[in-house]
């Protein structure tokens, strides 16, 4: 089992910045890849970002590049998600999850294990 906590949401003007975490616990040996995914309300839960493990490439949904960084720390198993220039629409709970696959990494499917998530909420 794996265990993964997110935390760093709230409420944020817009033009503002977050920074989302996530701790990974338990059996996180075989990791390969982790990702963010957000839903908004009334939405389907979609894609944010992802990143490897091994050698830290990542990859972004095109309505946040540009504006929001992943990385990851191994030592402390966490992934962080900076979220800069905040706009109404990246209102969403965010989730992070874990794949022990390398690819098809932007989608919800095949990862394995899910936070609970952590909700962003950004006013005009």
């Amino acid at each position: 089992q794996v265990q993964l906590v997110e935390s760093g949401g709230g409420l944020v003007q817009t033009g503002g910045s977050l920074r989302l975490s996530c701790a990974a616990s338990g059996r996180t040996e075989g990791s390969a890849a982790m990702g963010w995914f957000r839903q908004a309300s009334g939405k389907e839960r979609v894609f944010v970002a992802t990143i490897s493990w091994i050698d830290g490439i990542t990859y972004y949904a095109d309505s946040v590049k540009g504006r929001f960084s992943i990385s990851r720390d191994n030592a402390k198993n966490t992934v962080y998600l900076q979220m800069n220039n905040l706009k109404p629409e990246d209102t969403a709970i965010y989730y992070c999850a874990r794949t022990s696959r390398i690819n098809l990494l932007t989608m919800a499917f095949v990862y394995d294990y899910w936070g609970q998530g952590t909700q962003v909420t950004v006013s005009s």
